[in-house]
């Protein structure tokens, strides 16, 4: 492997060592190998009886073919949803519902204008590759795609076609053009509103830092994207959605608590309850926007700024399952680059390889492990700006 280095934009910067090279390699080795094997094998998207397998990127398009045929209010429907969804992968037995907001119907209805298997490889791919490449411009050097392919997180989400690489990409592309090209920042938080509740913080970090343009341009956008999907598919739609909320927040039990990466599913894995979990949730999401208020009313580099708020929107997220953690390399990227230009801090690329080694033994253990490793990056990033301040 060549030893990099960091780009000019960002400085001279320290060469990568060695031992974080053959890492970041042997992750992106072992991503290859598995999905190379699991299609092999017939346990990734085809069977080895030559059937579709049931995934998550099956509601997707089972709800974008609701949409355009006039049911988009239906998709919202567990009972109808699951009949188009058997209608792809056959006998569908788990409890898969259509979460989003209508907006996202826009593009599901997009995707299902494709057949099943192409519009699958059509959706990941191409959102990988937007993924690839912001994580590139947040590094400011080619070596960022090798780092952001071996990203543990990459296998979950690709497997079953899940939104991660987009939402990455958004919350991603947003923090690199948030100083210099605010408008494209602020169309990409509008386009985040998909899944609003990855973007609580925002708002806050935006005001008090003075980015009103940015503010504005997000709120336009948000706003625009409801009204196109609520005249193309009718405020039945919204209406089915917002009854629905409770199911896309887990909050009836129905969820393995195992897979849940946030604090309120860490209650519930344990036997909490559903109040004891949530009112721990919302003190956490309330301690993360006032830590994002503080930092980014402060002086620190904006690399600390950004990766602050990319891991704290993680914390404060309500719902978030393993596949989402890919958003996580958009904070650890930022850590990477400030490492390379200025110096890495005493253990902070060992707290980040334990940040993905965490990622990649959730499949042997099946418990928050992914919500560690936030709390790991969250803790290189508190240490970033408590010596920084």
């Amino acid at each position: 492997m060549a030893t990099y280095e960091i780009s000019p934009l960002h400085g001279s910067g320290a060469k990568l060592s060695r031992p974080v090279e053959l890492f970041c390699f042997a992750l992106l080795v072992v991503n290859v190998v598995f999905l190379a094997t699991s299609w092999v094998q017939g346990s990734w998207l085809i069977g080895a009886d030559g059937t579709a397998i049931f995934n998550d990127f099956v509601t997707i398009w089972a709800a974008g073919k609701m949409a355009l045929a006039g049911h988009a209010a239906q998709a919202y429907d567990w009972t109808q949803l699951k009949s188009v969804d058997e209608s792809i992968v056959g006998s569908v037995s788990g409890y898969l519902v259509w979460p989003y907001p209508p907006t996202f119907l826009l593009a599901a209805a997009a995707l299902a204008l494709l057949p099943y298997v192409t519009a699958f490889f059509v959706w990941v791919f191409g959102t990988f590759i937007v993924y690839l490449a912001i994580i590139r411009a947040v590094i400011g050097d080619r070596v960022g795609y090798f780092l952001a392919a071996g990203f543990p997180a990459v296998i979950a989400n690709a497997l079953v076609g899940q939104t991660a690489f987009l939402s990455a990409a958004l919350i991603g592309g947003a923090l690199v053009f948030m100083d210099t090209q605010p408008i494209w920042a602020g169309l990409l938080l509008g386009l985040l509103t998909y899944k609003p509740h990855l973007g609580l913080l925002f708002p806050i970090a935006l005001a008090v830092s003075g980015r009103w343009r940015v503010f504005f341009t997000a709120g336009i956008v948000a706003a625009l994207l409801a009204a196109v999907s609520w005249a193309v598919f009718g405020s039945e739609s919204w209406v089915a959605f917002a009854s629905g909320i409770s199911h896309s927040l887990v909050s009836d039990g129905s969820a393995d608590w195992g897979k849940m990466q946030t604090v309120s599913g860490l209650i519930r894995a344990f036997g909490g309850g559903d109040t004891l979990a949530w009112s721990v949730q919302i003190g956490v999401t309330a301690i993360a926007a006032a830590a994002i208020a503080v930092v980014w009313r402060s002086s620190v580099a904006y690399e600390i700024k950004a990766a602050a708020l990319g891991v704290a929107a993680l914390l404060a997220a309500p719902h978030l399952l393993t596949y989402d953690l890919v958003i996580l390399a958009v904070p650890l990227a930022f850590l990477f680059r400030l490492g390379r230009a200025h110096g890495f801090q005493q253990y902070e690329l060992a707290g980040m390889g334990l940040a993905c080694l965490l990622i990649f033994v959730f499949p042997f253990v099946e418990a928050p492990v992914g919500l560690a490793a936030v709390v790991v990056t969250a803790a290189l990033v508190a240490n970033r700006a408590l010596r920084a301040a």
